[in-house]
């Protein structure tokens, strides 16, 4: 493998020297879900790494073979045990520096069956004056809750694109 700007490219990119077969990296996708029971917001306390301990909007990386939807609702049942229903795409997020997009919906939970699982430690509801600040774990998740919070004072909910840019 040779990591070489291919002919007729111009970035580089990993190169059989072989077969001159070009093998193409792209950003992951992070799907996830901000979803909304009794006024509340369901947040999961994260139980894996990156950011064991810190509170998040469930969410993780699209798999292949499933919409950005699909991929936000799985999420939500395999980090809290619930089942929810997509209203509206609500923020995306382009993080270049770490070659990834983060995609939140806007859903509605479906009941009150929720809970923790091996990949958060507890499962809850959050009035949006009781969101644990400090213990946030993602700053995508900070931005979409502090959207959710404004649109909701505004009674008027709309998407939001954005680049997030450390260098």
């Amino acid at each position: 493998m040779e990591f070489k700007i291919p002919e007729h490219d111009s970035l580089k990119r990993y190169c059989c020297a072989d077969c001159h077969t070009i093998f193409y990296t792209n950003p992951n996708m992070v799907v996830g879900a901000l979803c909304i029971r009794h006024d509340k917001i369901l947040m999961a306390k994260r139980n894996i790494n990156p950011r064991k301990g810190l509170w998040t909007l469930p969410a993780g990386f699209m798999e292949n073979a499933e919409t950005l939807e699909e991929g936000a609702l799985r999420e939500t049942f395999e980090e809290t045990c619930s089942k929810a229903e997509a209203i509206m795409p609500y923020t995306m997020f382009s993080l270049p520096h770490i070659n990834q997009i983060h995609m939140f919906y806007l859903a509605n939970l479906l009941d009150d069956n929720y809970g923790p699982t091996v990949e958060s430690s507890e499962v809850e509801l959050f009035s949006p004056v009781d969101i644990l600040w400090d213990e946030i774990a993602f700053p995508t998740v900070e931005k979409t809750l502090k959207y959710y919070i404004e649109d909701l004072e505004q009674d008027k909910f709309i998407f939001r694109e954005e680049d997030i840019k450390l260098w």
